[in-house]
């Protein structure tokens, strides 16, 4: 294909125009899940395009998309990329002010809103915004405020049809004519863990490279259906989705993320994007479900987990297992792997990670179950992937090889650069920001440092900005330290405290599914989750896994004391990021006195070390 035709709007136009009554985008209505074929599609997104263009909205105006998934937010993107417009998607969970900030920010004219949470918080924030015409409510369900700036989604798209003259018709096929890859097709706000959010500029030639570098590194066939359950308005699922669909596959949207379990099974997908997390908790349930299993239960899954691991490696290896092999891989497969992939609906062909490391023990488990896991490595400002695991030389430890087009180098300070077309044109209305975040021939600073193996394999070995340096002068990195004790089913999220301290120790979240469960088993009585992570039982419980979970770590590195939190870190608070990354600073000075108690000479207990 030419440069041209992996123009995002080109290759939907293609494939509406080819797969005519082929199912495109599906979603749930009530407990049913309703089809919407290429055709209708098609037919919304030029009906919603021409509803934008009668607003009045220019070449590269903006705007917004405020909403959980749903297969709107993908039809009002496309309306936008229509008419050369700019789609500015905020986190459905963003808070008013912050929704106003990227509103004002990046001069939105329109905006398109979910549901309830939605509409509640754009309305009380219209007299912020003097630039935003019009605030069009999605969801049907919405009790709409009575403003006139306020519409409905119906509404909105119906008011074409009697006032639609040939000229609107004229125009938007004019603009459609025009498309170009220079033009600006995104800006996204990077939530970052501190500082103010910054507008990542990304182009249809970023967007374009991206399409064009999966093609070469996946398999993913028309009619595939992929499940899109991680917020659109973060760039992996919507570059994800911009691939599924130039891919003629199928997109099924989940708005509900707490019905992921079932919805699996529903589904079935064969391809799905997902973060560590999801991949953390299916770990830690079948590891919890196997350790209260009886003992020739243990034996049974241990020896068939063993057996996929090594038909993986043979795979991954490309090389014919024996005979012996074979045969024992299909009863392990029959009795254990299968039932485990069921899980996940059961079609999975290749499930693309990213937002974070994944610990290499849960990748390898995932791969000898068969399932394709594809962690790849990358930020907003790359348009998602710069590196990702190959089918055949990937190191679970590593976080892949770089994509088609990416050139990846090691800078000072052993920082990740990268250069190519998936990199950003820069964060709008910041130019000195820009420059301070490329270096003179152009390669834009990851903020990760990193390292390659003789096999091309990169490796993540910290987050530079989030070194924490001990009083002792050892640097420590929280990510490595988070992810060795993180991966235990009795821990939900955990926070190391370092910096110029000590000794490192931490803040513990446990997963009180689990924890609750143990404490019936033992019949400890309590009142509320914090006389619980309190009780006496329930610490040494956490101090025995994290003792044991962190004795391939330096001394140095160990956590030595630690405190039970009875309420998850979240993004209400302001001590997550909406892709779930910990905002350190807000959690360091909301849990000041604990963190203090930690260091304090006392006789508190503290994690004995074997």
């Amino acid at each position: 294909m030419a440069e041209r035709d992996f123009h995002i709007v080109n290759r939907i136009r293609a494939q509406i125009a080819r797969l005519g009554d082929r199912v495109a985008l599906r979603h749930q209505v009530g407990d049913q899940w309703q089809d919407i074929s290429w055709t209708e599609f098609g037919e919304q997104i030029h009906q919603l395009a021409l509803a934008m263009l009668s607003q009045g909205l220019n070449v590269q105006d903006k705007v917004g998309i405020f909403s959980n998934n749903m297969p709107r937010w993908t039809i009002a993107d496309f309306a936008a990329l229509y008419n050369r417009c700019v789609t500015v998607p905020i986190y459905p969970t963003s808070t008013p002010q912050q929704a106003a900030y990227i509103i004002n920010n990046a001069d939105v004219r329109i905006l398109f809103v979910g549901e309830q949470a939605q509409h509640d918080a754009a309305v009380e924030i219209i007299a912020e915004c003097p630039q935003l015409e019009r605030i069009v409510v999605m969801s049907d369900a919405v009790e709409l405020a009575d403003h006139p700036l306020v519409c409905r989604y119906h509404d909105f798209a119906g008011q074409v049809a009697s006032e639609a003259s040939a000229d609107i018709e004229t125009e938007l096929a004019q603009r459609l004519e025009q498309t170009a890859m220079d033009d600006l097709l995104t800006l996204i706000y990077t939530s970052g863990t501190t500082g103010t959010p910054k507008g990542v500029m990304l182009d249809y030639a970023n967007i374009g490279s991206q399409l064009e570098g999966h093609d070469t590194n996946l398999a993913l066939d028309e009619g595939d259906t992929s499940l899109c359950f991680l917020p659109l308005s973060h760039v992996f699922e919507r570059a994800w989705t911009f691939y599924v669909l130039h891919r003629g596959g199928v997109n099924c949207y989940l708005s509900d993320t707490n019905k992921l379990k079932e919805t699996l099974v529903d589904v079935k997908p064969n391809v799905m994007s997902a973060v560590p997390r999801v991949y953390e908790k299916i770990y830690s349930a079948v590891h919890d479900k196997v350790a209260k299993a009886p003992f020739h239960r243990k034996v049974i899954f241990t020896w068939a987990v063993n057996m996929g691991a090594r038909m993986a490696l043979c795979r991954q290896q490309q090389r014919k297992p024996s005979l012996m092999l074979n045969k024992s891989y299909k009863l392990a497969d029959k009795l254990v792997l299968s039932k485990l992939r069921e899980i996940l609906g059961g079609q999975i062909k290749f499930m693309p990670c990213g937002g974070a490391k994944l610990d290499a023990s849960i990748g390898r488990f995932f791969h000898a179950i068969g399932v394709n896991v594809k962690l790849g490595y990358g930020m907003t400002e790359t348009t998602a992937t710069v590196s990702c695991w190959d089918d055949t030389c990937f190191n679970p430890d590593s976080i892949g090889i770089p994509m088609p087009g990416a050139e990846v180098k090691i800078g000072g300070n052993s920082e990740i650069l990268v250069r190519g077309p998936m990199v950003m044109r820069g964060y709008y209305k910041m130019p000195e920001e820009t420059a301070k975040n490329f270096t003179e021939d152009g390669f834009l600073k990851t903020g990760d440092a990193g390292e390659f193996d003789e096999a091309g394999n990169l490796f993540i070995t910290d987050r530079i900005k989030e070194l924490m340096k001990t009083s002792g002068g050892k640097y420590i990195a929280p990510q490595v330290i988070e992810g060795a004790i993180g991966k235990d089913h009795f821990i939900e999220q955990i926070a190391v405290i370092a910096d110029t301290r000590k000794f490192v120790s931490a803040l513990i979240v446990p997963c009180f599914e689990t924890l609750e469960e143990h404490a019936r088993e033992l019949n400890i009585k309590y009142q509320d989750r914090l006389e619980l992570v309190k009780h006496s039982q329930i610490v040494e419980l956490i101090e025995k896994r994290v003792v044991e979970l962190q004795k391939d770590l330096a001394r140095f590195e160990q956590v030595k004391k630690f405190t039970l939190l009875p309420i998850a870190f979240s993004m209400d608070k302001g001590e997550l990021t909406p892709t779930q990354k910990l905002r350190r600073k807000v959690i360091q000075d909301r849990y000041h006195q604990e963190i203090e108690r930690m260091y304090e000479e006392s006789h508190k207990k503290s994690v004995r070390h074997h």
